[in-house]
């Protein structure tokens, strides 16, 4: 019986295990946390958005400079096999307004239950608080448990999914990429995706609009044309949401670049400057500003105070349609990469082929967050997390010349 090594315990890993498994392979994962899936349970406290229904073309580019290696993969084993995995599961899918996919519960708990179960049943062993180290002399890979003992354990082929940086309380924490440097292979320095960014707020707006949303706005970078729209959140520091998120990468391009960043803000994405003129222009004499702009152009208080804090506390006395569709507002930096909800950056694509095998290391496959891509949220971390750790299993079997069955994994075809 042919054996094989999984590294690492969250979605990309499990299921690398689960396709090794369903040929016969002798499969055994290792992961240094106390239980597995700990960050896929996290993300079952908002409904685990598992993928999304987005049309294949629009879908890939949500990877950005990643979309032509990742593509391929999404056509392997893809958001409607990762739906028919699920209701598989006992789990079966629905499809929110904005064509977001959950499960039905909108739990994980209930799908990583039933997951363990039919992992046991195809006899994946799951050793926990094993901590991986490196490798030996002889290329076994080196664990240690809680007791502070190290092995070595070895396999005909191995499956690394260790995850990228953010959560480290939850067992990623980037600590791998010592080693896979140590051996010669390159690494794309870790950093923050996903997350929140630093603005130097007043007191005034900090005190009052912490906590408040500023809905249905879009954002883009100057000079950059990556573009987010939804619910942007005011905190203390400066801004989270979905929109921010979606611009990250460009974000981080123009801190990198110029050591700061402007982002603009168009609190009114569904009308143009004339038709902003044009309802600006029903003033009544004795309206405040305030009271002008709610009742015009329905802007709220918090976009009202954002409108104040770009002009030092005056609302501007001209041009106020230009400055509704791009406030701007200078970011200083993101939050750290422990309070991201993923990361950037990882092994490099000229590092491995196409069944994601190092090309230094035969028969050593790599899935998941280790790898150099990154995604806004919206279920694309997942599916990419699912889809890779199904190529590499895959490539792992071909390497052991095994087939692989696709039972319950999209069919024979797609799996």
């Amino acid at each position: 019986m042919s054996t094989a090594t999984v590294v690492g315990g969250g979605p990309a890993g499990l299921i690398a295990a689960e396709v090794l498994a369903r040929t016969g392979v002798d499969v055994t994962v290792h992961d240094r946390m106390p239980s597995v899936g700990r960050k896929f349970l996290l993300a079952g406290h908002g409904g685990l958005n598992i993928t999304h229904t987005e049309g294949r073309d629009a879908f890939a580019e949500r990877y950005g400079e990643s979309a032509p290696r990742l593509r391929p993969m999404l056509d392997v084993f893809g958001p409607e096999d990762l739906r028919t995995w699920c209701a598989g599961l006992g789990e079966p899918t629905v499809v929110g307004t904005s064509g977001r996919v959950f499960p039905r519960s909108f739990r994980a708990t209930p799908l990583m239950r039933a997951w363990l179960a039919r992992l046991t049943d195809l006899g994946v062993r799951i050793e926990k608080r094993q901590r991986w180290d490196g490798w030996s002399s002889d290329g076994a890979s080196l664990f240690t448990g809680a007791d502070g003992t190290t092995v070595e354990v070895g396999g005909d082929v191995t499956v690394f999914a260790l995850g990228g940086a953010s959560w480290p309380r939850l067992g990623a924490d980037g600590g791998w990429a010592g080693p896979f440097m140590d051996r010669g292979i390159a690494v794309t320095p870790l950093r923050a995706a996903n997350v929140g960014v630093r603005v130097g707020w007043t007191n005034v707006l900090a005190q009052r609009f912490a906590g408040t949303p500023l809905k249905n706005v879009a954002l883009t970078v100057r000079g950059r044309p990556a573009r987010g729209r939804g619910d942007a959140m005011l905190t203390r520091t400066g801004l989270e949401g979905g929109p921010v998120y979606a611009i990250g990468a460009a974000i981080r391009e123009a801190l990198d670049t110029d050591g700061r960043c402007v982002v603009e803000i168009d609190l009114r994405p569904d009308l143009t400057v004339a038709q902003l003129d044009e309802r600006l222009g029903r003033r009544r004499p004795k309206d405040s500003g305030s009271s002008w702009l709610r009742r015009t152009v329905g802007l709220d208080p918090a976009a009202i105070g954002l409108l104040r804090e770009a002009d030092a506390g005056t609302l501007p006395s001209s041009g106020m349609a230009e400055r509704i569709k791009a406030v701007p507002v200078v970011v200083t930096a993101t939050m750290p990469i422990e309070k991201a909800i993923s990361t950037a950056g990882g092994i490099a694509w000229s590092q491995v082929d196409e069944a994601l095998m190092l090309r230094a290391l035969p028969g050593t496959f790599v899935a998941g967050e280790m790898l150099d891509w990154e995604a806004p949220t919206g279920g694309y971390l997942l599916q990419a997390s699912f889809s890779t750790g199904v190529v590499a299993a895959r490539g792992a079997l071909a390497r052991l010349g095994t087939a692989p069955s696709g039972h319950g994994l999209g069919g024979p075809a797609h799996v």
